[in-house]
């Protein structure tokens, strides 16, 4: 005779069997540019000279505290590329140390920027000759320390899957190498020339810096030269941004320029003090006027105070709020991904309702059922390739009627109603509303049993809003759109058990389609970090192997179970394009949500007649592998 417990635990088996794991998004991180980027090419004899210092080197911007001083006991502050390098889990050590590899314990890394380096020089960094020379300026300018291949001359091709970083423009301003506009479109060029080789050797996801004003510093004060910086530095972002548009491909092309100038305007919101005129001192007193009181010789010396170390290098808190915007761009689509998620956790919600009334006793022939079902869920993404972590929670209502045929036959319908609310761990919100009608049937002839159903949905996306630090502070952005699903859901069993010993043993084959589409929406405002997304299409198809479990206690009460596994045949990384609201003509397409290719389900459950005309039932739903839903149902049915 048939033993159910064999049964369920060959189904417990087939459920634990592993799954692969994804990597994060990008594999490395590749960077070009001047000071702005230069994670340590030149050797620093006023720090410490130890072996197996990461963060070894010169950089341009102010040194960690408390004393600020070169006296070989700091280090420089970490400039952007690294801050932002260390955020991906990357690094973004230089790439052609002239300090010795013996001290630093540094092997060459994969940031080519070189302080003082033209566009000229960071395009040579990309396709011939990477060096690193003394900068205009200073003792024994032109003085080439050390010399390798670059990039691609030393590669020959660039990795697909890496991200690539570009900066530049800044010397060739204040070396007067762009004044007009046929200079700045020479050296926009430089740097257009460099993305379109990356493009060309197998490169796919590249960030292009806009140039800040250069103006708009204590050098540019101190020299006279504030109005005539500006133009040239509008002219070459002018440029920039028009040759990029005409090049395309896949460029990220950043709005600092205006980040700046928001911060600029709300100096105490950052931790910048609001009655200094931060464009006019700086903390060093290198190439400017230092600030008599936040100043490295002032009453009391606080780089986070000023946002510039020196005449035009910011110090390490606008470093640290730069990376942060770039993350909060390269982040989105880890949570913006989520949405066609969001609904199809409703959608699973609500067919888990259906399943649950599928399995109680038939009402009889030529009779109506009526149900009303409560249910609370919970979704939780890990972090992962393109994820962000998070926890979704809804409650839900549906509400059906199902007639009975005949004998073999039983057809319905159901109206669901979800509400969820995702959060993330960077405390970004979004709220779902979600309205779903399905038809239902089921089939039972003898042992062989087959139900199926299909659902449509309304998507309701409200107070989406995106949260991200800038630094100290927190920044949010927000938008509302709306969707729609498609669903089909169909499974075929057979009942093992025998008639009249009260199991139900039913191994079982399932198919599941769903489409979402989230249409495209726009955050408010004009701000730096305002994002543009385009309309999202997520697929999945699915089938599946599990058994069925039915155990009548007594007349009136029966527990029920379900152990399954499915495979998803739509796991592709969902891509979404998206662009800033301040940055025309420029979008680009991230990595977003990774479909798990496999998922285990559970359920268990248990029904009481109370009478001959109404039940209760509760049942607990699982599914999920490292992305897990939990949902919770309690219904009332009745027969008339």
């Amino acid at each position: 005779m048939f033993k159910p417990y064999k049964a369920l635990v060959a189904a417990i088996a087939l459920a634990s069997l592993p799954l692969t794991s994804s990597a994060m998004p990008y594999s490395q991180f590749i960077v070009f540019g001047d000071s702005l980027s230069d994670s340590g090419q030149f050797p620093d004899f006023g720090s410490p000279l130890l072996a197996g210092n990461p963060t070894g080197g010169n950089r341009f911007t102010n040194r960690t505290g408390p004393n600020y001083l070169a006296n070989n006991t700091e280090y420089f502050d970490l400039v952007v590329t690294q801050r932002l390098a260390a955020q991906l889990g990357l690094q973004a050590f230089a790439s052609t140390p002239a300090l010795p590899q013996v001290l630093t314990g540094n092997p060459d890394g994969t940031n080519y920027a070189v302080g003082g380096y033209r566009t000229e020089q960071v395009l040579a960094s990309i396709t011939t000759t990477s060096e690193t020379i003394v900068p205009v300026g200073q003792v024994g300018a032109g003085t080439v320390l050390r010399t390798r291949q670059g990039y691609l001359a030393q590669f020959g091709s660039a990795d697909p899957n890496a991200l690539y970083y570009i900066n530049g423009g800044g010397n060739d301003v204040l070396q007067s190498v762009v004044i007009d506009q046929a200079s700045a479109a020479t050296a926009a060029a430089n740097l257009v020339t460099g993305v379109a080789a990356l493009q060309a050797a197998g490169a796919r996801t590249i960030i292009v810096s806009d140039l800040p004003d250069v103006g708009m510093t204590p050098a540019g004060f101190a020299s006279g030269s504030r109005a005539a910086w500006s133009t040239a530095s509008g002219l070459f972002n002018d440029e920039l941004g028009r040759q990029l548009a005409a090049l395309g491909g896949n460029v990220i092309r950043l709005n600092f320029r205006g980040l700046l100038s928001e911060v600029q305007g709300d100096l105490a919101t950052f931790g910048f003090d609001p009655l200094v005129v931060q464009t006019d001192v700086c903390f060093s007193g290198s190439s400017c006027l230092a600030d008599p009181t936040w100043g490295i010789s002032g009453v009391t010396p606080n780089p986070n105070r000023l946002m510039f170390n020196d005449g035009v290098h910011p110090t390490g808190a606008v470093q640290q709020i730069s990376a942060d915007y770039i993350y909060s761009i390269i982040s989105a689509p880890w949570e913006v991904s989520l949405l066609p998620e969001m609904a199809l956790s409703s959608l699973i919600s609500h067919q888990q309702q259906l399943h649950s009334q599928l399995q109680d006793q038939w009402q009889t022939s030529g009779q109506w059922r009526s149900f009303v079902s409560a249910n609370g869920m919970r979704r939780e993404f890990e972090r992962n390739a393109g994820v962000a972590a998070g926890d979704s929670d809804g409650l839900g209502l549906t509400l059906g009627s199902s007639y009975r045929l005949t004998d073999q036959w039983r057809v319905g319908l159901a109206l669901g109603l979800q509400s969820q609310q995702l959060e993330t761990d960077s405390k970004s919100e979004y709220d779902l509303r979600s309205y779903l009608l399905s038809g239902f049937a089921q089939f039972r002839q003898d042992r062989l049993w087959a139900n199926g159903s299909v659902s449509v949905g309304h998507l309701d996306y409200q107070n989406l809003e995106r949260q991200f630090a800038l630094g100290i502070a927190k920044r949010s952005e927000k938008g509302d759109s709306d969707g729609k699903l498609y669903a089909l859901s169909a499974r075929i069993g057979y009942d093992l058990a025998n008639e009249g010993t009260g199991w139900q043993v039913s191994p079982f084959i399932s198919a599941d389609y769903a489409r979402i589409d989230v249409e495209g929406y726009r955050e408010s405002g004009n701000r730096s970090t305002a994002l543009n997304f385009a309309d999202q299409q997520r697929d999945s198809q699915r089938l599946g192997l599990g058994l069925q479990l039915s155990r009548q206690i007594t007349p009136s009460t029966q527990l029920f179970a379900e152990v399954s596994r499915e495979r998803e045949f739509k796991d592709d990384p969902q891509q979404l394009r998206m662009g800033l609201n301040s940055v025309a003509n420029n979008s680009f397409e991230l990595q977003g949500y990774m479909p798990q290719n496999g998922q285990t389900l559970g359920s268990l459950g248990v029904s009481h007649r109370l009478g001959n005309e109404l039940a209760l039932s509760a049942s607990y739903h699982f599914r999920g592998t490292e992305d897990r839903q939990h949902g919770l149902n309690l219904a009332l049915s009745w027969d008339w």
